[in-house]
């Protein structure tokens, strides 16, 4: 354990999070996400493990890395299928978290998720139940 760390933030994620630079972008995703499949084309190569819900894992996260705050839609979530308009619980939970950064949510479309995923540094897979619990976020820089 470190002084003034989240102790859910593992050494590896700490250093994932370190290896980050401004632009680089982290996936917290929900249990049900293809979270080893997806994981493997990242940066990284592989997915990590947090286990706690996501709303929990962003705030871990953004406990330690700054949001991109030069670009729109530096958060972005998956939109429910059939509804895109639809909040999902978890999603509204997070919210507030991203608010304090200065930061809004955009949403796309399932596959198109799975993409942006896809070309992320890492993946941070939860414990989170509910479903659409899936962020990607885009690291800023440190003034």
């Amino acid at each position: 354990m470190l002084k003034g760390i989240d102790p859910l933030i593992s050494p590896e994620l700490l250093m994932v999070l370190a290896q980050m630079g401004h632009g680089d972008t982290i996936v917290i995703v929900d249990a049900n996400f293809p979270a080893a499949s997806i994981g493997s084309q990242t940066v990284h190569g592989q997915p990590l493990r947090i286990d706690c819900s996501a709303p929990r894992a962003v705030q871990a996260v953004l406990s330690l890395m700054p949001i991109d705050g030069f670009e729109p839609d530096a958060v972005v979530t998956m939109q429910v299928v059939g509804d895109a308009s639809a909040i999902p619980e978890v999603v509204a939970e997070a919210t507030p978290l991203f608010a304090a950064e200065g930061q809004g949510i955009a949403s796309v479309e399932r596959f198109a998720f799975y993409g942006l995923a896809a070309s992320a540094f890492v993946v941070l897979h939860t414990a989170e139940t509910r479903l659409y619990g899936n962020f990607i976020i885009r690291k800023g820089v440190v003034a």
